[in-house]
């Protein structure tokens, strides 16, 4: 793959006064080929004024994004837009930490101008369900399919939920993964240790605890062969693989790729590659930049970095990745005060 033609815009003037803070974006092509971008924004992560505010274009110019989303003294989280036909799902998640949110589902029949109710996804369960932070897929059996993972206090793990109804019912399959126990000495061929520039966490003991992935990104490479990367606090984004639409998966194994315990977005493209944006960085809670894009044409076995997105110093991450023939779609974090967008053009 080789990138020809790039377009970098920011969905917010930058002397905006909406919002103190912004974060996790998700990003929709609509059937009119506008593109409608999810994110929340507030004073800051887990304040109560968190809310989940849409923008979108008009003649491919972004318009000033709107409050859709809001429960006053209820933080929301991570938007994840999902699109089948004319039709438009939301899910995100609310709750005062990561540790105890839920997700909700609202749904538009008119591209996003308007919503449903707020719905519990799966009512009555405490666990977060549905997709975490990235975005469905429709497996090649007419199946949706969510990334999902949960932090608890101790540690992190991979699922996935599947509907075979269009959101109605969901049922959990869960990713193995030999959770690290004991020192970090012990387990450092496993673990990859604090990094020395941590941006969120200094202390070794809080941190040895949230061990694990989250946070997948899921493709199909053939009927009912569905394969997902993973964030993870080891140092190296981790991969696990299913032969039955996501029933089972094998353990999570780490892949070759670095990881700084952030977020990653992945899409499979028309000519069966497999395009990958991440922060190219080793180390739990390393520095998020550079962001970047990484190509392979071997379902994931081996990796080339294309381009780099942003190479100066700041937050770039977690981005969301689509495709639409030979352009690619991609918006991330700026810094935690803005969402770019990036418009490329493949060969």
């Amino acid at each position: 793959m080789m990138v020809i033609k790039s377009q970098k815009t920011f969905l917010l003037q930058q002397d905006h006064t909406l919002f103190n803070n912004c974060h996790a974006s998700s990003i929709v092509i609509l059937p009119t080929g506008e593109l409608l971008v999810a994110f929340f924004a507030g004073l800051r992560e887990g304040e109560g004024d968190v809310a989940i505010w849409l923008a979108r274009t008009e003649g491919r110019i972004w318009q000033k994004p709107k409050r859709v989303l809001a429960e006053e003294g209820l933080a929301h989280w991570n938007p994840v837009l999902h699109r089948v036909g004319d039709k438009l799902w939301l899910f995100y998640k609310v709750g005062a930490t990561v540790h105890t949110w839920i997700t909700r589902w609202v749904d538009s029949s008119d591209l996003g101008r308007s919503w449903s109710p707020p719905v519990e996804l799966v009512s009555g369960d405490i666990l977060p369900r549905g997709p975490v932070r990235n975005k469905l897929i429709v497996m090649s059996n007419g199946e949706w399919i969510a990334p999902g993972s949960v932090e608890t206090e101790a540690f992190w793990d991979s699922f996935v939920d599947i509907s075979g109804d269009a959101g109605k019912s969901w049922s959990k399959h869960d990713v193995p993964i030999d959770h690290l126990t004991g020192t970090a000495a012990s387990d450092s061929k496993k673990w990859d240790g604090l990094a020395a520039n941590a941006l969120w966490e200094t202390d070794v003991a809080r941190i040895f605890k949230w061990d694990g992935v989250i946070q997948p990104s899921l493709w199909e490479s053939a009927p009912g062969k569905i394969h997902m990367l993973m964030r993870s606090t080891r140092g190296y984004v981790y991969r696990s693989d299913s032969s039955d639409y996501g029933r089972t998966w094998c353990a999570a194994y780490a892949t070759n790729l670095p990881n700084n315990n952030s977020g990653i977005d992945l899409v499979r493209l028309d000519n069966g590659g497999v395009c990958l944006a991440y922060n190219p960085v080793k180390g739990n809670w390393g520095q998020r930049h550079p962001i970047s894009l990484a190509f392979s044409s071997n379902n994931g076995e081996s990796w080339t970095k294309i381009i780099d997105l942003e190479t100066e110093p700041g937050e770039f991450s977690y981005p969301s990745i689509i495709a639409d023939g030979t352009r690619l779609h991609l918006t991330y974090t700026w810094n935690r005060k803005n969402i770019t967008y990036y418009e490329l053009t493949q060969a």
